[in-house]
């Protein structure tokens, strides 16, 4: 804050001494301004000298107004400085005593005085970003961003990802070469961004919406980053983000980190992976594990064919004896059936008897005489025998009851 100050009092002295010299042509004649001009002259001194300057301090008398502005103050032990901007530019909920790092372009107000109107504001100090991480994520949980209900499955194995990281780092070099290794055959849009820093939540975000605006989309977004400090892993702990990668349309995977690292952005996510190489595990299978078990299926699918066809075999077998078996039987009930009708048949076959020496009187027309009460005298019959015919002339008729 000292340096600041001894540059803007070098600089004005050197404007205000120009101006003078061009008024009356000696230094030590400075011109009488009115508060409109030293506010214009100290601003335009501050766009050449300071456009722009990043603040190191501890925050203190957070104030929103309206929901539109946030008001703040950024001291340190002899210091203080009072900063204001958008609410929109805040990274997530503030309170008095964290460290943070202000982005910003120092102004005189016109009628409110001097104060840096800010452009990003970056937590830092392990204690601060872990206070300003849990009141956020108190927050995102009480809207329910992080809720099981809104986490949609992700498509297994998907044929065309979207994967944003830094190309440059290690944790993209790792999953590309693991989701080669186990699967392969997966296109691959990489969209390249800054994964720490103050300006990489802007240009995650950025990263993120133009996935979600690709005429095709991905099946899976991966967001990936290799380890680090929290300082380091904060971006995606950062509000906006955290709710850009919630409302992305096309199903997220996000690893953040080490195993032990858990950051907002993976609790808002679909899904989430402990690491950048274990998020390419998840995402796709081993083929050689594939392999091994679709041999294993085959080889019990053989074997298990080879029983059911022997069982089958077994089946029709006792199938087939049941059948003959049951056939056999029917044969010889038919057959003993076919016996007693035959049996039936001859005893009621008129021809039978004859065989036992009865005879058959028949007349002219063969029809059968049953009584002598149809025959008259000289009558031709025909007596029937069982080997043969003799034809006759009644002679003589006596009654039964005569004999």
């Amino acid at each position: 804050m000292d340096m600041l100050i001894k540059l803007l009092d070098d600089s004005n002295s050197k404007i205000i001494n120009a101006r003078a010299k061009t008024y009356y042509g000696r230094d030590l004649m400075l011109p009488s301004l009115t508060v409109s001009e030293f506010v214009a002259i100290f601003n335009q001194t501050l766009e050449m000298m300071l456009p722009e300057v990043n603040v190191r301090g501890e925050l203190a008398n957070l104030r929103i107004s309206k929901n539109r502005w946030v008001y703040f103050d950024l001291k340190d032990d002899s210091s203080s400085l009072k900063f204001f901007g958008p609410v929109t530019m805040l990274p997530g909920p503030l309170e008095d005593g964290m460290n943070l790092e202000v982005n910003g372009s120092p102004r005189l107000h016109k009628l409110y005085g001097f104060s840096v109107n800010a452009r990003v504001i970056k937590v830092i100090g392990e204690g601060s970003i872990a206070k300003a991480k849990q009141l956020l994520a108190k927050k995102l949980e009480t809207e329910g961003l992080f809720s099981p209900e809104r986490k949609r499955p992700l498509v297994y194995p998907p044929t065309k990802i979207a994967l944003l990281t830094s190309v440059e780092s290690a944790a993209y070099s790792d999953f590309i070469k693991i989701i080669n290794a186990r699967w392969g055959n997966i296109s691959i849009e990489v969209a390249d961004s800054l994964v720490q820093g103050i300006n990489a939540p802007a240009q995650l975000i950025k990263g993120l919406e133009l996935v979600n605006q690709m005429a095709e989309p991905p099946q899976v977004l991966v967001v990936i980053r290799g380890g680090g400090s929290e300082d380091d892993l904060a971006a995606f702990s950062d509000e906006k983000v955290v709710r850009a990668i919630s409302a992305s349309r096309v199903p997220t995977l996000v690893a953040i980190g080490h195993e032990r690292d858990v950051s907002l952005a993976e609790l808002a996510a679909d899904q989430r992976a402990s690491t950048p190489s274990n998020a390419a595990e998840l995402l796709v299978p081993d083929r050689q594990h594939e392999k091994s078990v679709i041999d294993q299926k085959y080889r019990h699918a053989g074997r298990a064919s080879r029983q059911i066809i022997e069982q089958a075999r077994q089946n029709n077998r006792q199938i087939i004896d049941y059948l003959y078996q049951n056939l056999n039987n029917k044969v010889e009930q038919e057959k003993r059936d076919l016996a007693q009708k035959r049996s039936l048949l001859n005893a009621l076959n008129p021809k039978a008897p004859l065989e036992k020496g009865y005879v058959l009187v028949r007349d002219g027309q063969k029809n059968h005489i049953r009584s002598v009460k149809n025959v008259k005298l000289n009558q031709d019959i025909l007596l029937e025998f069982s080997d043969g015919n003799i034809n006759s002339k009644v002679e003589q008729i006596n009654d039964a009851k005569k004999l």
